[in-house]
């Protein structure tokens, strides 16, 4: 993984029901083609208040910092797994860090995100 720093990116879109929600991604480029990843609270299915903490990491910026966490878990066989947990950061004026986690929004955002990383 680069040392340099990533981004997560939102931009605004209008709904069919008329209403405009952001779409949350990252952009990159892999072996010459350009991507943009989608990615979305960790629980987008049950915990619909994970968009408004999203919006709040934000604030009135459209782009914040991703954070990549790597860990690793050994289970009861033994068998060590290892990866990566995702997150945004955001600093506003006064010096206070808002973060929440975040996560690939389809399998193929998954095998993107892994491979932009490295």
């Amino acid at each position: 993984m680069s040392n340099e720093k990533m981004f997560v990116e939102r931009e605004p879109y209008k709904a069919k029901d008329g209403n405009t929600y952001f779409s949350y991604f990252i952009k990159g480029v892999i072996r010459g083609k350009e991507v943009k990843i989608q990615i979305a609270p960790p629980n987008k299915d049950t915990d619909f208040g994970g968009y408004t903490v999203l919006d709040i990491v934000f604030g009135d910026s459209n782009v914040a910092e991703l954070v990549v966490t790597p860990y690793e878990m050994k289970d009861e066989a033994g068998n060590i797994r290892t990866g990566n947990t995702y997150g945004v950061r955001n600093v506003d004026e006064t010096g206070e860090v808002y973060e929440c986690k975040i996560k690939p929004f389809r399998t193929s955002d998954k095998a993107l995100i892994k491979m932009l990383i490295g």
